[in-house]
């Protein structure tokens, strides 16, 4: 859960486990983790008992869903129902939980219930892990993370029974909303629904309240971030006390859920995607779009027959993403919202970037700066390198590696058909979406130590 965090680089020390001293500091120890958890699902994919056929699916097929489920992204090649066996699910939904929560939580949480002290290091990882402000207080965070989300995650799963206990019976109606109930507050995307037809996500709900408003309330719950709720929870209704990175995630989440929907609305309006929607179920489905592509991946409409208007809106909604120290990924809407209230400042001429009656350090703008940099221009490759590898159009190709990055998992179609070179490189996206821009630089970059001196200024042209 260590996405796109704002760490402070300061000089490390022996405690912190500093690469320059030969230890391995929380972000290597986050890093590795993830890739440990990611090998083991790959081996277990990889048994024959994983596949419904008994037979052992290829390596790259294999990896490639454990990374996925682990950055609980949601992209597939091979339909999770039709192909993977009960077992081959049940491997696919631990992932996910893990990969969702952070593994450093689970460890936490394991390790109190032995009755085992939790050290500094350990406080640090976990600190690490869910991007927390502070030290203090993290053991008893992680109880409340892990408590607070079984307990949506139960809610979800006995309100989707409603539906899925009468359609699919009781044995899979149960393990139907357990299973979608866990990839939708994980934001994972992961379905079972090819058991009516192979990657058709829940497009054949999209006209039922109940499931739709149940996946969007797990999906927006998941996508605030414990420390919104545990700020919510203390002060309640009481907007002004709110912390400023509440503030920030909640009216920044509203204006995009908002927006995405209208304007999905707007650019749909007639479309052969909401074809035999009345009008109450086009809202429906705009509002479900729109909450989903920030990180989910499921959908409830054919994706590839919608305008290119409303697949470069999606685009821009997958790469905000949900906010800092959740299960969403993308460059977070606390990232987004500096970044755009930098670019307010400066056409303001403002010296400071403020919002709320709080002025925002030069630190974290430029750590937005670099976020939002940074995941732009891996977008941009990755999508060169798919054209390049398959000869595949620039927007499904550019679609696909915004939702890797952003650990959506939504696609046009083409991720079945990906060889096995762009396969890699979707590989290497949904990781270095989930782990962070900013995690992996701190991890493999020396400590910043403040030089004695610094250069000549000199002015340059800009724009």
């Amino acid at each position: 859960m260590s996405d796109n965090q704002f760490i402070k680089r300061k000089p490390q020390t022996r405690e912190s486990g500093s690469s320059s001293n030969g230890g391995t500091g929380p972000m290597q120890i986050i890093i590795m983790g993830y890739c440990i958890i990611i090998l083991l699902g790959t081996f277990l994919l990889s048994l024959p008992l994983a596949t419904r056929s008994g037979t052992s699916v290829p390596l790259v097929d294999a990896l490639f869903t454990a990374t996925s489920a682990t950055c609980v992204t949601g992209l597939i090649v091979r339909d999770t129902y039709s192909f993977w066996s009960p077992f081959g699910q049940a491997v696919i939904i631990s992932l996910i939980q893990v990969g969702g929560l952070g593994f450093v939580t689970f460890a936490i949480m394991a390790a109190t219930l032995t009755g085992r002290r939790i050290g500094l290091r350990e406080r640090m990882l976990m600190q690490g892990s869910v991007s927390a402000p502070q030290l203090g207080g993290i053991v008893r965070m992680t109880r409340f993370i892990i408590a607070g989300a079984l307990g949506i995650e139960l809610t979800g799963a006995l309100l989707l029974s409603i539906r899925f206990i009468p359609r699919f019976g009781v044995g899979k109606g149960i393990w139907f909303s357990i299973f979608h109930a866990i990839s939708a507050f994980c934001n994972a995307g992961f379905d079972l629904m090819g058991i009516e037809s192979r990657y058709s996500s829940l497009t054949a709900f999209a006209g039922d309240p109940l499931v739709s408003l149940v996946i969007v309330g797990l999906i927006t719950l998941g996508g605030l971030g414990y420390f919104v709720w545990a700020d919510i929870r203390t002060n309640r209704g009481n907007f002004k006390r709110y912390k400023l990175h509440t503030k920030i995630v909640l009216v920044t989440s509203l204006a995009l859920t908002l927006g995405g929907t209208v304007l999905i609305f707007l650019f749909e309006l007639g479309g052969e995607v909401f074809e035999g929607l009345n009008f109450g179920q086009q809202w429906l489905a705009s509002l479900f779009q729109s909450v989903t592509m920030r990180t989910a991946g499921f959908n409830t409409v054919d994706l590839g027959a919608m305008s290119n208007a409303s697949a470069l809106l999606l685009m821009v909604l997958m790469l905000i993403g949900g906010s800092s120290g959740s299960t969403a990924g993308g460059i977070k809407t606390t990232t987004f919202a500096v970044f755009f209230l930098c670019i307010w400042s400066e056409v303001r001429r403002r010296r400071a970037v403020e919002v709320f009656g709080r002025r925002i350090s030069d630190e974290t703008v430029r750590n937005a700066c670099c976020v939002v940099a940074l995941s732009l221009v891996f977008c941009l490759l990755a999508a060169m390198l798919l054209c390049c590898f398959d000869g595949i159009g620039l927007k499904e190709s550019l679609f696909e590696t915004v939702s890797a990055v952003a650990t959506v998992g939504c696609s046009l179609g083409v991720t079945p058909t990906l060889s096995t070179p762009s396969l890699l490189v979707v590989i290497l996206l949904m990781f270095y979406g989930r782990v962070g821009s900013l995690t992996i630089l701190v991890a493999f970059s020396q400590a910043y130590e403040n030089a004695a001196s610094t250069m000549p200024l000199e002015e340059i042209t800009i724009g």
